[in-house]
C-alpha cells in the first residue's frame, strides 16, 4: 500500500508542537510497528524495512520532534529522552494499537527501551538497532563534532558526498540507497541552496555531555525490560562495544544478538539480509 503522511500535537512544557509521521500498510490492522530513527535521520529510514513488513503490520514511522517535517521546540533544553517518550505516548493513543512492535535505531531504541521498561508497557517485542544501556563517551565526542555544524550546500549532490563521509560506517548502501538517505533530511531554502532538517538545538546535550567526558549508563532502564529483545550489532560499531552486547544478552531481557559485519554506527536495514534478520525476529 502506499505511505500516508500525518501529523499528530503534541505536548511539551514549552507549548504545543507537531510531530509527523508516515504510516504503512492497512489503516485498520491495530498490530502496529512502530520504526524510530537515529539522532539526526528522519522517519524515511525505514521505506525499505516498512514496504517489507506491510504484509503483517501497519507500519508507523515517526519524524522526532526537531527533525524532518515535524515542528521544532521552543525550548532547546526539552531536546531529550523524556519528551520523545511524551511525544510517542501521544502517537502511541492517535494509533489506537492493539499490539506494538517496536524497532529503534539508535535515538530511537534508547526511546523504545526508556518506554519498554515502563510498567504495563504496550510494547511486546523490541529491537534496539546498534544501541544499548552504555552510550561511549567517544561516539558522544564523534556525534558531538559534527551535529548541529553541517555546513549549507549547493546541491543535492553535494549534500549526499558530506553524508557519504559523515555517515561512512552505516557500511557498503548502493547509490540509490545513498540518495534516499540523502533527499529525505534536506530542505531548500529560499535561495536555492539545501541544509540538513533537523534543529541545531538538538546539539545541546551532546554538548553538555561532551564535558563530562565519561560513558552514559543506563543499565537499570534495560534490566526493568520484561519483552522479547533483539539487539542488532554494527560489528564495528563505536557506540555499542561488543562487551555491552555481551553484558545485554546475560542482563535483564537477554536479548539475542546478531552482528552485522563490516558496518558501524549503524546498520541502516536497507540490505534484504539485514530486513531479513528484523522480520524473523519480529514474527518468529
Amino acid at each position: 500500500m502506499d505511505m500516508r503522511q500525518r501529523t499528530v500535537q503534541c505536548l511539551s512544557p514549552a507549548g504545543l508542537h507537531e510531530m509527523a509521521y508516515i504510516e504503512w500498510g492497512d489503516p485498520a490492522n491495530r498490530k502496529v510497528l512502530f520504526c524510530v530513527h537515529g539522532l539526526t535521520r528522519c522517519g524515511r529510514d525505514f521505506d525499505f524495512l516498512a514496504r517489507a513488513l506491510t504484509d503483517e503490520y501497519r507500519v508507523v514511522c515517526p519524524d522526532v520532534v526537531g527533525r524532518g517535517r515535524s515542528a521544532w521546540l521552543r525550548d532547546n533544553a526539552h531536546y531529550g529522552i523524556p519528551q520523545y517518550c511524551a511525544d510517542m505516548v501521544t502517537l502511541l493513543a492517535r494509533v489506537d494499537a492493539e499490539v506494538v512492535h517496536w524497532v529503534g535505531t539508535s535515538m530511537g531504541g534508547l526511546i523504545g527501551m526508556a518506554l519498554a521498561a515502563q510498567q504495563d508497557t504496550p510494547i511486546t517485542r523490541l529491537v534496539l538497532n546498534d544501541v544499548g544501556p552504555v552510550v561511549t563517551a567517544a561516539s558522544i565526542a564523534r556525534i558531538g563534532a559534527y551535529v548541529g555544524k553541517a555546513p549549507r550546500f549547493a546541491s543535492v549532490e553535494q549534500a549526499e558526498s558530506f553524508l557519504r563521509f559523515v555517515s561512512a560506517p552505516f557500511g557498503a548502501l548502493t547509490d540509490d540507497q545513498w540518495r534516499h538517505l540523502t533527499v529525505h533530511v534536506l530542505r531548500q531554502g529560499a535561495g536555492g541552496d539545501f541544509e540538513l532538517a533537523y534543529d541545531p538545538g538538538i546539539a545541546e546535550p551532546f554538548r553538555r555531555a561532551m564535558g563530562e567526558g565519561k560513558d552514559i549508563e543506563l543499565w537499570p532502564l534495560y534490566e526493568a525490560i520484561r519483552c522479547p529483545t533483539l539487539l542488532v550489532r554494527g560489528a564495528e560499531s563505536d557506540l555499542l562495544t561488543a562487551e555491552t552486547a555481551t553484558q545485554m544478552a546475560g542482563r535483564g531481557p537477554k536479548a539475542r544478538v546478531v552482528e552485522i559485519p563490516g558496518v558501524g554506527h549503524a546498520p541502516m536495514l536497507m540490505h534484504p539480509d539485514q530486513i531479513r534478520i528484523v522480520r524473523d525476529f519480529l514474527l518468529g
